[in-house]
């Protein structure tokens, strides 16, 4: 199945992700080679969470992304379109407000939170662009994004070794590591896809954010957008 078909079938989406719920985290951290647990620190730091802001983060999964924002005192709210991922979060995490929720429709009110924040699943969201302006809804004025999400390598040799990886690597690592391998098919389709470091953030313009800018990791592997509403 690619990204096109999951595109026009957001059932399939939410049920893919309910799939690899169990073994999420792990294959996650074999697929990256470890440097997914670098991203999420650097997410934390770009957000910069102060104590007792109120802080949105969407596509949480299992919660993973989360739980630093509690430690460094603000209160998160960790939301998913993914039962099971949620399910397999709250098992782990019970002490985390886990909440169903589509990230084109939020169920908050607008202004709630003074941060929010959206890793490796923009691309996951039918409409990404909605899902900016409903985040952007949600966002009281002055509060900020950032949006850490695979990206563009800026090195060009290093980009065809990369794509070369994701379509022909991935899926055979999935495999062994994943409960639900076809899922990271559509991973790597998706990732090819996706718009480059100034495409997204015109997109973040687009949305209704103010002054995007982008820091790339790992040469562009992902890049962490800022902006604010």
């Amino acid at each position: 199945m690619t990204r096109a078909d999951l595109d026009k079938q957001p059932g399939e989406v939410r049920r893919m992700f309910d799939a690899v719920a169990k073994r999420y985290d792990l294959t996650n951290d074999v697929l990256s080679l470890g440097q997914d647990r670098r991203w999420r620190r650097e997410v934390i730091k770009a957000v910069d969470p102060k104590p007792g802001e109120l802080v949105l983060d969407l596509a949480a999964g299992t919660g993973t992304s989360s739980q630093p924002f509690l430690d460094a005192g603000a209160t998160v709210v960790p939301t998913d379109f993914s039962i099971g991922m949620l399910q397999v979060g709250k098992q782990a995490k019970p002490h985390l407000p886990f909440t169903a929720g589509d990230g084109t429709r939020l169920p908050y009110r607008d202004g709630t939170f003074d941060a929010v924040t959206i890793s490796f699943g923009l691309r996951n969201i039918v409409d990404p662009a909605a899902g900016l302006r409903e985040l952007r809804r949600v966002t009281r004025p002055g509060g900020r994004i950032v949006v850490c999400e695979f990206s563009h390598p800026t090195w060009k040799p290093f980009r065809t070794v990369y794509v070369e990886y994701l379509m022909r690597a991935l899926p055979p690592v999935a495999r062994a590591v994943s409960s639900s391998p076809d899922a990271y098919v559509y991973l790597a389709e998706s990732i090819r896809a996706w718009p480059d470091q100034a495409g997204l953030a015109d997109l973040l313009s687009a949305s209704g954010w103010q002054s995007p800018t982008w820091t790339n990791l790992s040469g562009g592997i992902v890049a962490l957008h800022h902006a604010t509403a």
